[in-house]
């Protein structure tokens, strides 16, 4: 297979926070895969802005080192192309909340120019740059505005951020990044429902049993642990990461694919959630092992922040009725893993009456650490001796299928940075759809917080706290495994 690179139109990219570690690890060196991809323009610049004094040197150094560890082969880094893409990067020390280096940086914007402001920075100062670019006239009607999570801690504070926002950008300038969107998996799984005969019409209540929603992460929260505890799961992952997951499974085919278009689907299923009930969702904790429990990490033995979330959610419309969808996520588990798993309901009539253990078809798309997607299919094993049943896969790994092809391993942030330089919004959050995500979110946390009732305690290398298990088992269902 022949990767299609398509050349984007060159640009000004401003990283506000250019010196920090999501600019260092994620945002250059994705560019700097897309310059050698051939997406990226030779004329396009970068400008990192920072509040620390820096010559344009020893701003190229800093990511020549970074470009090394985060890019480690050497044959991936020729070194005529680092050149290349250091010419590219500019520097400016600027201070976000006062006056000093906004006049240097309007002299390196270029007027015939694609122009991006990217705020790789805390979600204190986003309504604060957005005012200084728009008094300083900095932000052209055709620019565009990129923020990341966490896009508010409540309702409340989203539609402050929004206001913010909209006060100096219209809605079409606003790109709101949730980099699982960027994954190759979540883009396929939009591919798989809505270019395929075969899924579509099984889609629904009448042929799916339930659905399964797992991000596992096998790390704790040390080294964030005063972000995460004013955080929790739910804030840090479900009502993003898993909310975006929820909508893309369950969402109706748009009618063309087109940014408000999808986005309008997606919202009508954060509409129709109905709120969850108490004993439909799980909160756990991670306790001590040979690295620290959950409280030492975050340096509070008080602590009731949940770091384990499981949920049981139905989507009240006319597709999902009657199905469950099971969401959970959580910290020191067992290993690192992230799926959304369609589970069929069972042949309405068995033929095979002496086999007992029938297992349900499921439709697997794991969106790490390998991603791909995998059908099990019931098929009869091999050899004599009667008609004996076994679970097997059709399985499409990426890595496998399309081997050949560079472009299907690229980072979802080099796909969604393009996007951005595109104008195409497909893969980003809009604001009705962040306060509605919000909306339904809260009622959980404020159900939560009028219980008094702490998280459950959980073994690190686990699968979570023992009540999500019974959140399962009390429908006659099993999760699946956290294995990988």
């Amino acid at each position: 297979m022949v990767a299609r690179t398509i050349p984007v139109e060159s640009f000004d990219l401003v990283i506000f926070g250019g010196t920090g570690d999501l600019a260092r690890r994620k945002i250059l060196p994705s560019l700097f895969r897309r310059m050698r991809a051939g997406q990226m323009p030779a004329d396009a610049r970068v400008i990192a802005c920072a509040r620390g004094k820096m010559s344009r040197k020893e701003f190229q150094d800093l990511i020549r080192d970074s470009l090394e560890e985060f890019i480690p082969a050497p044959e991936d880094r020729p070194a005529e192309l680092v050149d290349a893409f250091m010419d590219a990067l500019e520097f400016v020390t600027l201070d976000a909340k006062g006056e000093t280096g906004w006049a240097e940086l309007g002299k390196k914007l270029r007027a015939d120019r694609v122009r991006a402001f990217y705020l790789s920075v805390g979600p204190s100062l986003f309504g604060t740059i957005a005012q200084k670019l728009h008094d300083h006239e900095l932000a052209t009607p055709e620019s565009r505005i990129v923020v990341e999570k966490p896009l508010g801690h409540d309702l409340a504070s989203a539609k402050e951020l929004n206001r913010q926002l909209t006060a100096n950008f219209d809605e079409h300038q606003i790109y709101r990044i949730d980099h699982y969107l960027g994954k190759e998996t979540v883009q396929n799984l939009m591919a798989l429902r809505f270019a395929n005969a075969l899924f579509e019409p099984l889609w629904n209540a009448q042929h799916v049993d339930h659905v399964q929603i797992t991000v596992a992460e096998s790390i704790g929260v040390e080294g964030r642990g005063e972000y995460y505890d004013k955080s929790g799961a739910m804030r840090d992952m479900v009502q993003n990461h898993i909310m975006q997951l929820l909508c893309l499974t369950a969402m109706e085919p748009p009618a063309k694919f087109d940014p408000d278009a999808v986005r309008d689907e997606k919202l009508k299923v954060i509409r129709a959630l109905d709120p969850v009930k108490p004993q439909d969702t799980v909160r756990g904790q991670y306790r001590a092992n040979g690295e620290g429990s959950y409280l030492d990490h975050v340096g509070n033995p008080d602590s009731t922040t949940e770091s384990y979330v499981a949920l049981k959610v139905a989507v009240h419309n006319w597709r999902w009725a009657g199905t469950p969808f099971y969401l959970r996520t959580g910290k020191k588990l067992r290993t690192r893993m992230s799926e959304i798993a369609v589970v069929f309901k069972e042949v309405p009539h068995s033929i095979f009456p002496e086999v007992s253990a029938r297992k349900s078809n499921a439709l697997i798309i794991r969106l790490q650490p390998d991603e791909g997607i995998t059908l099990r299919m019931t098929i009869k094993d091999p050899g004599p001796g009667g008609m004996r049943l076994r679970e097997a896969p059709l399985d499409m790994t990426f890595a496998d299928a399309l081997g050949d092809n560079p472009e299907a391993e690229a980072d979802a942030y080099e796909r969604l940075v393009m996007d951005v330089i595109r104008g195409n919004q497909t893969l980003f959050m809009r604001g009705d759809e962040v306060e509605a995500a919000w909306a339904w979110t809260d009622k959980i946390i404020a159900d939560w917080e009028d219980d008094h009732e702490p998280p459950q305690p959980y073994d690190p290398g686990g699968s979570g706290p023992e009540d999500a298990l019974a959140l399962m088992h009390r429908d006659g269902r099993r999760w699946r495994e956290v294995d990988g």
